[in-house]
């Protein structure tokens, strides 16, 4: 629990030579106006009451409040350094490249269905997909091969791409404006 300006002034056992109540507040002051955390410019303001108790038991101060505001911004530095280091810390971790398990998942399950779909095609119609999209090869070089005019492979491959579409999951509304 953090020591109050009033019970400062009781643990000396003496009457005060300085008002606890108005340094804390005055350091409060000061150090919300440097920082915006509230936790930090608590454990500052103690910190430096603490200090400044310590000093002025061993020595006559000669201003309490500057040297109350020097520590107070030394404890500052302090805190900003240690924060900036465990945040620099959390930044050199690598993010992992990898993807989210729910994606790998939904992967399989969307390669599944294409495969399925693939199967379910007539396999002229599949072979030119294949080699079209997944081979690479060109309108003109499946034409030749198979026999087939460049519009014929343009429709196999226009009529595959539909029916691969139409598989996959989210195209319900598609498949029923079909029926």
């Amino acid at each position: 629990m953090p020591a109050s300006p009033h019970h400062i002034e009781t643990l000396a056992g003496e009457p005060p030579a300085e008002d606890w109540r108005a340094i804390a507040a005055t350091l409060n002051r000061y150090v919300r106006a440097r920082t915006n955390r509230a936790d930090v410019a608590e454990d500052v303001v103690q910190e430096t009451l603490s200090r400044l108790v310590h000093q002025s038991r061993l020595q006559k101060l000669v201003s309490i409040y500057a040297l109350g505001f020097r520590i107070a911004a030394n404890l500052l530095v302090d805190h900003h350094r240690r924060d900036k280091r465990y945040v620099a810390e959390r930044e050199e971790e690598p993010a992992s490249q990898a993807p989210l398990p729910d994606r790998v998942l939904v992967g399989r399950q969307e390669l599944a269905i294409l495969n399925d779909a693939l199967a379910a095609m007539p396999p002229l119609r599949r072979d030119v997909l294949v080699r079209r999209r997944l081979q690479g090869q060109s309108c003109a070089a499946i034409a030749r091969d198979l026999g087939l005019s460049p519009k014929a492979v343009e429709k196999h491959i226009t009529r595959g791409l539909a029916d691969l579409h139409k598989a996959m999951p989210g195209n319900a509304v598609m498949r029923g404006g079909e029926r």
